[in-house]
């Protein structure tokens, strides 16, 4: 499987995820992308023996976009404290049915997972197992019945931008899980990690990752945001 590496050095690995590709190894078996990656590294290095690489967030499994591993524990555990802090900067491009009520706003809503189900609920704030989750969007475009969508996420929940818009009566077009009453069997889901800002574990320097979406409908119905070499 071919994996486009958008950046390497000795501490960081950024790569671009492809869709419908699990972040780590799940209950399908299928091929996963840190197995992918680690295998990948390997070869390339001649690395004897087992490969670090560290996973410090991950993508819904038909999402696809920047993604940023760790080379290094250290450089993990940096990373992960950037996250924690909310120091990670993460954007997304979404296609969604519809239109929003506003241009832009924030979203704030409390999430339960049902792990059974493998599903996210949106619950009242005095939930005793709710979690806060939080994301900013930006209304880009709107044609044909959709509306282009840039979200700035605050927090890293499951599920978190599906949900949070589905809520909102603005289900992602192709989001079987969230959406089904208005997406059919065989859609992808417009759903695309975009943007990465982040500070070098070791260097200390803001660096910024982008990865645009696939020249494939939805996203080809405003071309500029679109990849036209995928």
């Amino acid at each position: 499987m071919n994996v486009p590496i958008l950046y390497e050095d000795n501490h960081l690995l950024v790569v671009e995820k492809p869709v419908n590709v699990p972040v780590q190894e799940d209950a399908s078996g299928d091929e996963d992308l840190l197995s992918i990656l680690k295998n990948d590294i390997k070869e390339r290095y001649n690395k004897p023996g087992n490969v670090y690489l560290g996973l410090v967030h991950r993508l819904d499994r038909p999402v696809g976009g920047v993604m940023v591993f760790a080379k290094t524990s250290k450089a993990a555990s940096r990373l992960s404290d950037q996250i924690r802090r909310n120091a990670m900067e993460k954007y997304y491009l979404a296609v969604i049915r519809g239109s929003m009520d506003s241009p832009k706003a924030r979203l704030k809503d409390y999430l339960v997972k049902d792990r059974k189900k493998n599903e996210v609920y949106v619950v009242g704030k005095d939930h005793r197992r709710g979690k806060e989750a939080e994301l900013e969007y930006e209304v880009k475009q709107e044609e044909s019945g959709m509306s282009l969508l840039e979200i700035d996420l605050y927090t890293g929940r499951p599920h978190q931008i599906r949900v949070q818009l589905a809520h909102q009566g603005a289900p992602i077009y192709g989001d079987q899980k969230y959406g089904g009453k208005v997406n059919h069997p065989g859609q992808q889901i417009a759903l695309w990690s975009h943007r990465l800002v982040l500070s070098h574990p070791v260097k200390k320097e803001d660096m910024t990752f982008e990865s645009m979406p696939p020249d494939q409908y939805p996203w080809n119905v405003w071309p500029e945001y679109t990849n036209r070499d995928m």
